[in-house]
């Protein structure tokens, strides 16, 4: 009786744990394929964004409404796609606002003003902007925005403040505006449901927040932005609550929708990230943490740059720590083996020294002198392999973070094509599959990998390279072109490696093609040639 109940509870534990486990590996495969579509997606982002422009640019100057609306739909389309630009259309909508000489559109166009700069965490300038609206000058569909925005952004102080003298100040102001949006709003509109349970979230009542926010994820018809705020808002309901699976589990849901809709003002994947960090599932903090590095630089969102960078050296130190115990591993395992063959070595020995017969003491000297050779030769093996494991470890962590996992992923989806293709005997399509692997293409994707691990540790490279240049000289790239060749051989310069043999081969060009362009673009500096590559050096990294 007591073996059976001690099998059913392990049993359960087991199903418990499996029924934990399941919808989070579901989830973060589901995560990493959309990831792997991002490119697609932001550029049908960008499509859209070129459509918006030609209007704009069809668009007559002295027309001012239909300017002050083109300009509107280029703001809504970069609002959390990228701060700069959203802004950039933000004011010169209220510049077409003044000239109309209309109230509610220029404390409409402030308030755009307003939402693009708390995005970017420019609270000062935030204020300001907003301080600067005369609320009786604006209509009520209008009003309610401000107010909401008003609340948000003590919310957010608060949030940055964190201290327990100004922050509940902050979250009372919050509320306060947060109650006039609401008084605008339709009780059964999805602001007015979101509002009501950010305000119960702030406010310490989890439960009528709970409600609300399950309420609008039930809802159909959400957009994308919709969906990501909503279950990040939720997640740190749970977070609270102590429950960071299911935390874990609506932050992928919100990375997922924001990747789908090229939203790049987020916080769910660092969030994310810290949480994956505190499981020790640290290839896919890896991942969520880079993708938060990435949105952050693109958009602009300078408190999320401080936030990643506290977390990012963290995540990525525990990369290194787990390699280094891999490899004391192996030294482990090598010195095991060593001591082994040792102590055979040794009693070898001590058998020769008992045979009295010379023949046979020297057929046991053949085989001690074969062992030791057989030694020699797995201690060499051994060492072989401790200097590679230790290159690949330098280069690995000497070069791009997440470029492994794409590898992986992309043999593996290869492999899978393999296996089914040979399931069913399609040997003409491996055929094809196999011919159709373009070396070209892979080596052009792995140099724009560089490319762009290089631009976020030294994002001002290319601004300064070009200061040593004459304006007539300055390297002007071609759309979606992150570097080009002559900026390539001195970035790999910029990351150490110097010698034009090394440059040569990692470019697929001969040396006297590296050399002819090096001496080139020397002589077209402003800068003397023997310092040309010192002032390459001396062009920092991040902050």
């Amino acid at each position: 009786m007591k073996k059976l109940l001690l099998l059913s509870a392990c049993l359960f534990i087991f199903c418990n744990q499996y029924a934990q486990t399941e919808p989070l590996a579901r989830s973060l495969k589901q995560l990493n394929e959309v990831l792997a579509q991002q490119r697609e997606l932001d550029q049908k982002k960008l499509g859209e964004i070129e459509s918006f422009k030609k209007l704009l640019a069809a668009t007559n100057n002295n027309n001012l409404p239909a300017l002050f609306k083109a300009y509107e739909n280029l703001y809504n389309a970069y609002r959390v796609f990228q701060y700069d630009s959203a802004y950039n259309y933000a004011k010169k909508m209220l510049a077409v606002a003044l000239r109309l000489n209309e109230p509610a559109l220029i404390n409409y166009a402030r308030i755009k003003m307003g939402f693009s700069m708390l995005s970017s965490g420019m609270y000062k300038e935030t204020l300001d902007s907003l301080s600067a609206i005369q609320i009786s000058a604006v209509p009520d569909s209008c009003r309610a925005e401000y107010y909401a925005l008003m609340g948000r952004y003590y919310y957010d102080l608060g949030d940055y403040d964190k201290d327990q003298y100004h922050t509940p100040r902050y979250t009372e102001k919050g509320a306060l505006y947060i109650d006039s949006a609401l008084a605008l709003w339709a009780n059964h509109s999805h602001d007015y449901i979101y509002y009501e349970g950010l305000k119960q979230l702030k406010s310490g009542n989890r439960v009528d927040a709970k409600r609300n926010f399950d309420q609008l994820l039930a809802r159909p018809g959400l957009t994308p932005h919709q969906i990501a705020i909503t279950a990040s808002t939720l997640s740190d309901l749970y977070i609270q609550n102590g429950d960071n699976d299911q935390a874990i589990l609506l932050l992928i849901r919100a990375m997922i929708a924001d990747v789908q809709s090229s939203t790049k003002e987020t916080s769910a994947a660092f969030i994310l990230s810290t949480l994956l960090y505190k499981k020790a599932d640290i290839r896919n903090a890896s991942v969520c943490i880079n993708q938060a590095f990435s949105d952050a630089v693109f958009f602009g969102a300078r408190q999320r740059k401080v936030q990643v960078g506290d977390v990012l050296p963290l995540i990525e130190a525990q990369k290194y720590a787990i390699i280094e115990q891999q490899r004391t591993k192996l030294l482990w395992y090598a010195g095991l083996v060593t001591f082994l063959l040792l102590l055979v070595v040794a009693l070898i020995i001590i058998v020769f020294k008992q045979l009295k017969k010379l023949k046979r003491a020297q057929k046991a000297i053949l085989e001690a002198h074969h062992n030791m050779q057989e030694a020699n030769r797995r201690l060499s093996e051994t060492n072989e392999k401790l200097n590679d494991a230790n290159k690949i470890k330098e280069e690995y962590i000497g070069y791009f973070f997440n470029v492994n996992s794409e590898f992986f992923d992309k043999i593996e989806r290869f492999k899978k094509s393999i296996d089914q293709k040979l399931t069913d005997r399609k040997f003409d399509e491996i055929r094809f599959l196999v011919n159709n692997i373009n070396l070209k293409r892979e080596k052009e994707e792995l140099l724009k990998h560089f490319d762009r691990a290089f631009l976020k540790l030294f994002p001002n490279f290319v601004a300064e390279f070009n200061e040593l240049f004459r304006e007539e000289d300055r390297i002007e790239l071609e759309d979606n072109e992150l570097l080009n060749t002559d900026l390539r051989i001195f970035a790999l310069a910029r990351m150490g490696i110097h010698e034009n043999e090394k440059i040569a081969h990692i470019l697929q060009y001969s040396v006297n093609t590296i050399n002819t362009y090096k001496t080139r673009i020397r002589n077209k500096s402003v800068v003397p040639n023997e310092e040309f590559e010192k002032k390459i050096m001396r062009i920092k990294t991040i902050d």
